[in-house]
């Protein structure tokens, strides 16, 4: 299943309780009614804003739950790419420095 984010929540992703709601949202309305063996792709197209507040609140309970199910797809929007860098390096983080130079080369 493909995701997009900013179709789902707003094209400006800024603070940890949107995040955490989101996730929330997410989590209880889609992600738990998939096959317990399908794909997640998270998709960045259209999206403006990415904090890494929104991110941290979102992405690490998203890779939590569904582990290696989830796939960052590519984004050429450098918000997106520093925030994820950014997280990636945050202690305790589910997403690993490999993934994320891996799906946003700079």
């Amino acid at each position: 299943m493909q995701v997009n984010i900013a179709t789902q929540f707003g094209t400006s992703l800024v603070s940890r309780p949107a995040g955490r709601e989101a996730f929330a949202a997410l989590d209880a309305n889609i992600l738990r009614q998939l096959p317990k063996d399908e794909r997640i792709e998270i998709d960045f197209t259209e999206l403006d804003v990415l904090t890494p507040s929104w991110a941290e609140e979102f992405f690490p309970k998203l890779r939590a739950e569904y582990g290696d199910r989830v796939v960052l797809l590519p984004s050429t929007n450098p918000s997106v790419q520093l925030t994820l860098e950014t997280i990636g390096q945050s202690p305790g983080d589910a997403l690993d420095q490999q993934h994320v130079a891996r799906f946003f080369p700079r």
